[in-house]
């Protein structure tokens, strides 16, 4: 049985071939990392034009939905949960509230906060989006059995700790 190539083994090749002195052996796995997240972006991404957003209004809009009902949180709340700078939030806030999917109001609580809110729109574009996007999901890992997707998950958490603490 010969060893499966993929692409990421031609460009170990040349290097090794070409500049024998470097350790490319990790690089592998960064190689592929980056490979694989660019198939899974543009696999994501036919959700995201189904449903005439993209992908930084589908993870805010995500956001707030998966926070429960009623569905609202403050800016600085969707900026830790989002990792995102307060002014890229504000830009995929402002695109959002254009397109009617959320509304910004003062707080109940503190008239001085602002609270970001799905309206119906948003409700109904993201109950439809999270129901396209996990089943998306599904289908990307169809190549990896159970055991398979349990041990990379494992893994990669370990790594993501790493970095996240």
């Amino acid at each position: 049985m010969t060893k499966q190539r993929d692409h990421v083994d031609l460009i170990s090749q040349q290097w090794k071939e070409n500049h024998s002195e470097l350790d490319i052996g990790l690089a592998e796995i960064i190689g592929r990392f980056s490979r694989l997240n660019k198939h899974l972006e543009n696999e994501r991404a036919t959700v995201y034009s189904a449903l005439n957003i993209n992908a930084g209004e589908f993870d805010v809009l995500a956001t707030l939905y998966r926070n429960g009902s009623p569905y609202k949180l403050m800016p600085s709340d969707l900026v830790k949960q989002t990792l995102l700078t307060s002014g890229a939030m504000t830009n995929r806030l402002d695109r959002l509230e254009k397109k009617g999917l959320i509304q910004r109001a003062h707080s109940d609580e503190d008239r001085r906060c602002v609270v970001v809110g799905l309206t119906e729109p948003g409700l109904s574009l993201i109950q439809k989006g999270s129901v396209l996007y996990f089943d998306k999901v599904a289908t990307l890992y169809e190549p990896l059995t159970d055991e398979d997707q349990t041990q990379l998950n494992g893994l990669l958490k370990k790594w993501v700790k790493h970095f996240e603490g």
